[in-house]
This record gives structure tokens, sequence and C-alpha cells, in this order.
């Protein structure tokens, strides 16, 4: 049965997804061409709106609140729920039938686009489908919308086709990135966080329907002035301790085992430093018993997270995995300096040297001598975090959401750039390649 509720605002097939669809259930007839002031009527697809925290959730929470700040606008999300959501949702949303990722309890993977949603989803009759998912709810509801008519805007969040070597499934991997490829090419318009994606999309022939969507920063919560000694020195920090942060979702496809390897090397150079982990996951028992020194503070929001960023000495960042990396622009703003992992969507927010020291992704060693510079150079450190926070300041949340809404309205123009056409068999293109391939 749907079920939804309604908050006032205050990520497989075996190659390109050959299941099809049951049969449609027949739909009530499509709605005329919009005449105001009938709202334009979005529909978003998720795979995790509240489930639990990420970058990804958050940033379409945001752009819904965004969304219904606009007069004539209607948003209707559609994802998996959990009974306990980490955070209520903006907007109206309605649960899909999911079950429980093996393994990995905290996520849910959709059943598809099953009787009850399509029911639900025809009668709100939209305008636009934006789907930030490439899950099988995603493919349906991108099937369903190309049948109809309706435009698809995809934007991309994560680089699933990292994940697997993380896991012993390697051997997926040119498998997913065919069916990401098939994905994406099917979609009117896909919206990816950086320059460097959008580069790897336009040498797969896809310039013409790639546009950017970036990441904002909430400045109030991340800044500097967060900083707080006596928070520090109640965690049982000295004050000759270099305090070397790890935020976010301890996961392994973040890097946790490589953020380990990199503190062990450290410290057995000599160095009194002791870790900061902020978040929780899976992967925190492991973490605790490799690095028993470490201060484990689990989940944390709002101010307390920007007191937490803010108190750190160094943001060690080793993730390969992410899109856009949100992480890596808190830091920024909260003005701690940073050694993140040499991958596209850290070279798109820092320059090696100037607001950041980048090194090779795989290798420790590299990660240990940047912490060795800044231990021993406190004004790198201050130029560093001078630079990267005078940086963040480009990144604002309107900025970056106003386009989405432009991208919305310009696709129900009669010059919008039409729907792909579906493809005959044959012989499929080559994959699209993540650019951080490497494994950790």
């Amino acid at each position: 049965m749907t079920t939804e509720t309604t908050i006032s605002f205050p990520d497989f097939a075996t190659g390109p997804w050959r299941g099809e669809e049951a049969a449609p259930q027949p739909d009530p007839a499509p709605a005329p061409p919009r005449v105001a002031p009938r709202p334009l009527r979005v529909a978003l697809f998720s795979g995790n709106y509240n489930c639990i925290r990420d970058g990804a959730n958050q940033a379409l929470n945001r752009l819904v609140a965004f969304l219904l700040q606009k007069p004539q606008v209607d948003v209707r999300i559609y994802s998996p729920t959990v009974r306990s959501p980490a955070f209520p949702p903006v907007g109206t949303l309605v649960s899909v039938p999911s079950l429980p990722i093996p393994g990995r309890g905290e996520y849910r993977v959709a059943l598809g686009l099953l009787p009850s949603v399509r029911r639900d989803l025809a009668h709100f009759r939209p305008d636009i489908i934006h789907l930030s998912a490439p899950d099988l709810l995603g493919r349906m509801a991108q099937k369903y919308a190309r049948r109809r008519g309706i435009p698809v805007i995809a934007s991309l969040h994560t680089r699933f086709e990292t994940y697997f070597d993380y896991y012993g499934l390697g051997f997926l991997k040119h498998t997913i990135e065919r069916y990401l490829d098939r994905f994406y090419r099917d979609c009117q318009h896909v919206l990816v966080p950086n320059r460097a994606i959008a580069g790897e999309f336009a040498e797969r022939g896809m310039r013409r329907s790639v546009g950017i969507w970036g990441r904002g920063v909430d400045r109030d919560i991340f800044t500097p002035a967060r900083r707080d000694a006596h928070w520090r020195a109640s965690l049982g920090y000295r004050p000759d301790e270099t305090v070397v942060l790890f935020f976010g979702r301890l996961v392994r496809e973040k890097g946790t085992g490589m953020f380990c390897r990199v503190i062990e090397e450290a410290q057995a150079r000599g160095h009194a430093l002791r870790p900061l982990i902020v978040g929780d996951g899976p992967e925190r028992k492991a973490m605790e018993q490799r690095l028993p020194q470490a201060r484990f503070t689990g989940h944390l929001a709002g101010a307390d997270l920007g007191r937490a960023v803010a108190s750190a000495d160094i943001f060690l960042n080793p993730s390969l995995t992410e899109a856009f990396g949100n992480v890596t622009l808190e830091a920024m703003a909260a003005g701690v300096p940073i050694v993140s992992a040499a991958a596209a969507s850290a070279q798109a927010l820092v320059d090696d040297g100037r607001s950041a020291l980048l090194v090779p992704p795989t290798d420790p060693r590299a990660y240990a001598d940047a912490l060795e510079r800044l231990i021993a150079d406190r004004a790198l450190r201050q130029r560093l975090a001078q630079a990267a926070q005078a940086d963040a300041q480009a990144h604002s949340w309107e900025a970056t959401l106003e386009p989405v809404f432009a991208l919305y309205q310009a696709c129900l123009q009669p010059a919008a750039t039409p729907l792909p056409a579906a493809r005959p068999g044959g012989q499929a293109p080559a994959p699209l390649r993540s650019l951080n391939s490497a494994r950790q």
C-alpha cells in the first residue's frame, strides 16, 4: 500500500537493463499542455531520500525546499522509507516498496515501479521526472516517462561503479559501467557535479545533454568561529596533539581502510597525532580496533557537527567514490587544512599546494608525508586553510539550485532537446568509464 508523509518547509542488472515493466495499467488521459496557473509538477525519484543522512539526500531535500518556495511548483518524492528515518523529509514523500540490502541493512533497494506507485504517479501527472539514482526504480520511472513523452532529468550523486572493488566484486564493474552508460544516455538531460565528470560525459558524445549542478555549504554551521578548545579538551586531546579528522559515513567505499593505514604510518614515524572520527556506519568496529586511541563521536549534525569539524587540525580525506565531495567543501568553509586523494571530486574544489595537499590516492606513505609537512609547518596549514575558506565563499545553495529550476522550465519549452530515441538492438556502445577506478 502506498503511504505518504507531508512535511511543511520552516544504488542491478547484468548489462543494459532488459527487464521490462509489467503491462501498464490504464492511466488517466495525458495532461494537456501546461497553462498557468496550473503548478509545475516535478516527480523526484530517490534511492534514499531520508533513510540515512548523506550528502546526496541533503542536496535533494534542499532542492525540494527551494522548489516549494517557488510559486506554482508542486513536488512529489518517490523513495524507499524506514520506520526511523535519519531526519524528517522535506515535501510529500511517497513510500516505495523496498527490501534491505543484505549486509547493509541501513540501505534499501526499491522493488521497482509497482502498481500502487504507478497509480499514484499517474494521478500526480508530472511535467518533469527527476531521477537521482540509477536503480531499478529509476530505470522503470525512466521507461514510464519515455512512453508518455515526459522529460527526464537525471542527477549524478555518486560513482556507483567504484564501489565494487571494496567488496570483492570488481568483476562486476564493467557490467555496471555499461548499464550506467545506457541509463544516462536514455535521459534528456544529466546534471553532474563538476567539470571533470562533465568532460567524461562529453567524451562519450553526451556534451549537449550534460550540465553542472554543484553544491552549496551552510556557512553558519561550517565556520572557523566554531572551533572550541574546551570541547577538544573534554574529549581528552592534549594541546600538543594534532587532531586528524575523518567525518562522514563509516563505510569501506569512503576510504576508512586507507585512513587507518595512513594514521598507523604517521604514528610509526613518531608523530603525536590522534584521530577524531565523526560519523557512524558498519566499519566503526573495525576502525575502533585499528585505532584504539581515536575518539568516535558517532553521528553529529548542525552546530555540533560544525564545532567538531572546526576543532580539528587537519582533515584527511582518502575517498575516491564521491562525485562532488561535500565533506571537503565543509572542511574548507570551516578553515581546516586538507590532505586529500587526488580524485576528480577534490580537484574540482581545491588546488594542490594552494588550498590543500593532494596525493596519489592509493599511496599511504604519500598521505603520511603530507601530514608530516602540515604538522611541521603551522604557517603552511594557515595558508592552505585561509585559501580554502575563501574559495568556499563561492559555493552558495541558492546559486546552485536556481539553475536546476531553470532547466526544468527549459525542458517544457517547444525548443527543448528531444527525448533520446529508443535504440534498436545491436552492439552496445563502449561503457562510460570511471575517472577514479583505482582501488585503495
